[in-house]
């Protein structure tokens, strides 16, 4: 039996501003999570070629335009790139009122989004991470000052979609885009270096990668599953005067911790100066 908000959801029409591979990935996610059948997704794009493989595959309706998609998408999706968005907003302004509009663009805050879209327009921002991709994104998001709490539980609809979600204060997006955004690239330097590692010491290549990913896969799913800290889980694997322990004495004296914890400090810093913060 649905519930309400499942009902509700079910009589709405998403409209896609913008069809990039993020609303590519949320697409599939609403679509498997049940959030609303391919019928009930608008899109539109700059290059409509590039996109009719998905709008065929998912059975979604392609608009002819931005201006005929918010007419009639009840919740606008808005996915074009930062510097494009604001004008673009300013174009459809008329039709957004009383609307619902979630946007990904990255650095565009809740008041540039409310100027252009105008003050009845309900805005949701959210930072999405690439991982949403695959299904394992993390996502954070902000609620503008018209936006209810209805309008929070179907943006957390969405972007539980394609992993998990979490409504934070719009002061905290920065640092989300430090930590999560900017995350994945952290973490993909981290594995080629792992792996870069076991062919200094002589493994073959393929070999070094595939045991670098699953290590890291592997130890995130250790503790997500287990809720022990990572310190615990680390004092498991480093016996006392054992190899784990030469390795980490490495790691504390080039400073690995600090230079993670910086590198999200400056990822979010540099945030907060494009958003004009």
């Amino acid at each position: 039996m649905r519930t309400e908000t499942e009902t509700f959801l079910a009589r709405m029409t998403f409209g896609f501003l913008g069809f990039g591979k993020m609303a590519s990935a949320l697409v599939q996610g609403m679509l498997q999570a049940g959030v609303c059948r391919g019928g009930d997704i608008m899109v539109v794009n700059r290059h409509p070629e590039t996109i009719e493989e998905d709008v065929e595959k998912f059975g979604l309706q392609l608009a002819d335009s931005a201006k005929a998609l918010v007419q009639q998408a009840s919740v606008i999706v808005l996915g074009t790139k930062p510097a494009d968005s604001a004008q673009l907003l300013r174009d459809v302004r008329q039709y957004l009122d009383g609307k619902l509009l979630i946007s990904v663009a990255a650095g565009v805050t809740l008041q540039a989004l409310q100027d252009a879209a105008g003050h009845r327009t309900r805005v949701v921002r959210a930072m999405p991470n690439t991982p949403s991709l695959v299904m394992k994104g993390a996502t954070a998001y902000a609620l503008g000052d018209h936006a209810t709490a209805g309008d929070a539980e179907i943006a957390n609809r969405v972007f539980s979609a394609v992993g998990i979600a979490f409504r934070v204060r719009e002061s905290a997006l920065d640092a989300v885009t430090g930590l999560s955004g900017s995350g994945p690239a952290y973490v993909f330097t981290f594995i080629e270096a792992l792996a870069d590692g076991g062919v200094m010491m002589g493994l073959p290549r393929e070999i070094a990668m595939e045991l670098a990913i699953q290590t890291v896969l592997g130890s995130a799913l250790m503790i997500r599953d287990t809720k022990l800290h990572p310190a615990e889980l680390r004092e498991m694997v480093a016996s006392p005067g054992g190899t784990t322990m030469a390795a980490i004495e490495v790691l504390e004296a080039r400073g690995l911790r600090y230079t993670v914890m910086s590198a999200v400090r400056a990822a979010a810093e540099r945030a907060r100066q494009i958003g004009g913060g």
